[in-house]
Formats: structure tokens, C-alpha cells, sequence
């Protein structure tokens, strides 16, 4: 009588053997639930920051573009109805014009200042202000508005240095929050000197997310921290609730990078000595 064949994967001692095969089955199995559920993750964290980058592309641009047309349509429907019916394409064209106010409301007021660069435009601005500074109330409202506006175009030249960004401890001791130096302090406030202090400076410090919004203050040179970021990077702080900060070291690497780019073109483009 033949013996049965023997199982050489059988131990007596520990009973039938689970063979290669069957624990890389298994293996196998583990390893693709542990990958099946890694990759729903994979998929949905790109997913989310495909859609938070296209989120903070289109989304600035967007609004950007809906502020602009917004106030284009408002200048339009401010000019438009001022125009002859002749220069208004509106009237005999199937689909109005966009812009043509705005155009028009530049071209208007660049006419303006040139003709107040002579004398007639001169005299004849002269005589509308005294007008206007002779009415009860509406002298009020027209010299708070003038001086506001030629504040604004003065600050906003190349040629003024005095407005600059700084900080200042308010509204307790070591808490410092962002103001604007529009210029020395002058008049009857310098004159008072209040604290003890002559040489004040005059800033505003704007509201948060408001910036138009705010106070004015009197302060000592002496407590004004002066920064080097710009106008509008202080601006971006305070609109954006202090989210958006300036990347100071991004900006001083790329000025090392111009400036050196810039030296090794010179030296390449120097003679050689003969």
C-alpha cells in the first residue's frame, strides 16, 4: 500500500501552514484599503486647493471688475442725460455705449484745469469761490471739501516726502497701531504745544477695515515709529484686517537681485582695458 503524499508546507506540531501565497493575498488586500483610503484624501485635499486657489484668482479680479463697471454705469447715467441728442450715440446705435460719460467727465475736467491756467479761467474760478464763500452753510460744506481735495492731490505727488507710514502707541501702552504722517503740525495747535511738546506731527490713523473712517491726532515726533513700507502696503494691512502683510524680506532680495543683475551688465558691457 502507497503512503499519501505529504504536505511539505504541513508542521504536526502547528497544524496546516497558511502558504506564501495566501499572506501576500492578504498583504495585498490591507495594503490597497490603506491606499484606497489614502487617495480619496489625496483627491479631496486637491480638490480643495484647486478650488481655494482659483478662489483667490478669480475672486479679487472679479470684484475688482464689478466695482469698475459699477461706477461706470453711475457716471454714465450722470453724463449721458446731459449730452444733445446728436453726440449721444445711445439714441440711433441698437445697444448703448459703455464709458462714453467717463470719457467724457475726463476730457471735461482736464478741459477745466487748462482753461484755469490763464487768466479768464483764473478770474472766473476767483469769482465762483468768492460766491461760494459768501452763502451761509454752503461756505461750510465747500471749504471743507476743498481743503480735503487739495490735501489728497498735494500728498499724493512725487514730489512730498512728508507722507510717510508709521506707528504709534494707541490706545494704551504697548499696543501700537498703523497711522498716516500727512505733515507737521502748524498754527494754533503748534503754537499751544500741549504736553509741553513744539514739534508735533499730525496723523491719522484710520478705523480697521474702514479706512476712510478715523482719528486725527497730534503727536511728538519723538513717539512716532517710522516705517519703510509704502502708503499702500500700509493700506493692504489695514483693509485687509492685518491678513495681507508686506513680504519686506521678498521685496529687499529682489532689489539685491536687480542691483546685482544690474552691476554684472555694466561690467559686461565695460571695455577691456587695452
Amino acid at each position: 500500500m502507497v503512503p499519501p503524499p505529504v504536505d511539505p508546507e504541513f508542521d504536526p506540531r502547528r497544524g496546516p501552514n497558511v502558504g506564501p501565497s495566501n499572506a501576500q493575498l492578504t498583504a495585498g488586500l490591507k495594503r490597497l484599503a490603506s491606499d484606497s483610503g489614502k487617495t480619496g484624501w489625496r483627491l479631496g485635499s486637491r480638490f480643495r486647493n484647486a478650488f481655494l486657489t482659483g478662489l483667490v484668482i478669480v475672486g479679487p479680479v472679479t470684484i475688482t471688475l464689478w466695482i469698475m463697471w459699477g461706477v461706470i454705469h453711475w457716471i454714465d447715467a450722470w453724463i449721458k442725460p446731459l449730452l444733445p441728442i446728436t453726440f449721444n450715440p445711445d439714441t440711433y446705435l441698437p445697444f448703448p455705449v459703455p464709458g462714453l460719460g467717463l470719457v467724457i467727465a475726463v476730457l471735461g475736467l482736464t478741459l477745466i484745469g487748462a482753461l484755469a491756467a490763464n487768466l479768464l479761467g483764473r478770474t472766473l474760478v476767483s469769482s465762483g469761490e468768492l460766491m461760494m464763500s459768501r452763502t451761509p452753510i454752503v461756505r461750510n460744506v465747500y471749504g471743507a471739501l476743498k481743503q480735503i481735495f487739495e490735501s489728497v492731490i498735494s500728498t499724493t505727488g512725487s514730489n512730498q516726502s512728508f507722507q510717510k507710514v508709521g506707528m504709534i502707541e494707541f490706545p494704551s501702552k504697548e499696543i501700537w497701531s498703523l497711522v498716516f504722517v500727512t505733515g507737521e503740525t502748524t498754527g494754533e495747535i503748534k503754537d499751544v504745544k500741549p504736553g509741553g511738546e513744539g514739534d508735533l506731527l499730525t496723523v491719522f490713523m484710520p478705523t480697521g477695515i474702514v479706512p476712510p473712517t478715523g482719528f486725527i491726532c497730534f503727536v511728538p515726533r519723538s513717539n512716532v515709529v517710522f516705517l519703510n513700507m509704502t502708503v499702500e502696503e500700509a493700506a493692504k494691512i489695514i483693509l485687509s484686517g492685518g491678513i495681507v502683510m508686506p513680504d519686506t524680506e521678498q521685496e529687499k532680495l529682489k532689489r539685491l537681485a536687480e542691483a546685482a543683475q544690474k552691476k554684472s551688465r555694466l561690467r559686461l558691457g565695460d571695455k577691456p582695458p587695452a
